[in-house]
This record gives structure tokens, sequence and C-alpha cells, in this order.
């Protein structure tokens, strides 16, 4: 996936698709910046890191310029989130991820609340990149109560 990131940056830079090239170059240096400060390697784990990461900054700017009514940056927000979506692994359906939560309690047996952090690790490991984990720990927390 980090090759596909190079790849269509090149691309992007021949095509002259501006957009695209400022969103992949934001990813990039964030992935850098990873790398140089906690000295991750650079691999697709990071990269799927990163653009979750970038992912939730545009979901709560979006959310912030409902609120402001700005129709110019919620359109030009959401572009770039879906650039950013193609850099993910395939996305689960709700009942996929419904599906890995319920293996993950009866391989767990949680008895209480306490144990929201043994199924949250778990279910980072299995579901990471392909699901927005605040949902997964919203329909955890369901579950638990």
């Amino acid at each position: 996936m980090v090759e596909k990131l190079k790849n269509d940056m090149i691309e992007a830079m021949k095509a002259k698709d501006k957009e695209r090239l400022t969103v992949i170059r934001m990813v990039k240096a964030a992935m850098d910046l990873e790398h140089i400060d906690r000295k991750k390697e650079i691999n697709d784990d990071l990269l799927i890191d990163v653009v979750n990461k970038q992912i939730k900054m545009r979901r709560d700017s979006i959310a912030e310029f409902t609120k402001a009514n700005r129709e110019d940056l919620i359109a030009k927000t959401e572009s770039e989130l879906a650039i950013l979506m193609t850099y993910l692994p395939k996305q689960l359906t709700k009942e996929e991820v419904l599906e890995v939560i319920d293996s993950i309690f009866a391989e767990i047996k949680p008895t209480s609340q306490k144990d929201m952090g043994k199924i949250m690790k778990e279910a980072n490991q299995q579901l990471k990149g392909k699901t927005d984990m605040k949902e997964v720990s919203e329909i955890i927390k369901a579950k638990l109560n």
C-alpha cells in the first residue's frame, strides 16, 4: 500500500491533480513525521494508522463546518475524505463487524464493564483499518450493558 501511495503521487503530479496530490503529500508527510518522531518503520500498518488519523480529523472538521453552515468547506473536506478512503483496506459491513465482535465476546466471555479494555485490545487487532473504531467501541459498550 505504501508503494501504491508513491505511485499515486507520481500519477497525480503527471495529471496535475492538485487536490489529490495535496492529500497524498499530507499523508506522506504525516508518515515521515511518525517515522522520525516515534522511530516507527514505514509500512502498511503505519500508513493505515496515519490515514485513520487523517480521516478522523476530516470527519471532525465536517461536523464543525456543518455547525457553521459552510457548504463549500464541507464539499472540499468530503472529497479529501474520499481520497483518503482509497488507502484503507476494504471496509467491513456492519454485519461483518458484529460477527467479529460476537466472536471476541465468545472468546473472552466478559463479565462486566471492566473487561472493556481486553475486548477493545482484541477488536483493535482484528478490525483496525477495516472499520471505524469509534463505532466498534460504541457497539461493545452497548453489548456490555
